[in-house]
């Protein structure tokens, strides 16, 4: 597989998961920042297998992606 194919792949992921956050009340959610909090956890390991990747995806959950957020904010980082 391609890099941009499974680049395109993790995308579409990611906005999934961003759309099942909308339909739960979180409307301001966007792909981008579900890839943001799903790769934190790798900035030190280093990315994973692809079934540990799309695992990480699709089973995040919103507390673990609002924990993210918030942490983001009090370091000063911008969303």
């Amino acid at each position: 597989m391609a890099d941009e194919e499974l680049a395109g792949m993790i995308e579409e992921l990611c906005h999934s998961k961003a759309e099942e956050f909308r339909m739960l009340g979180y409307e301001h959610v966007d792909g981008k920042e579900i890839w943001d909090c799903v790769s934190a956890k790798y900035a030190k390991t280093g990315q994973p297998e692809l079934h540990q990747l799309v695992n990480d995806i699709l089973s995040l959950k919103v507390t673990q992606f609002m924990n993210h957020m918030t942490l983001n904010a009090f370091k000063g980082n911008p969303f």
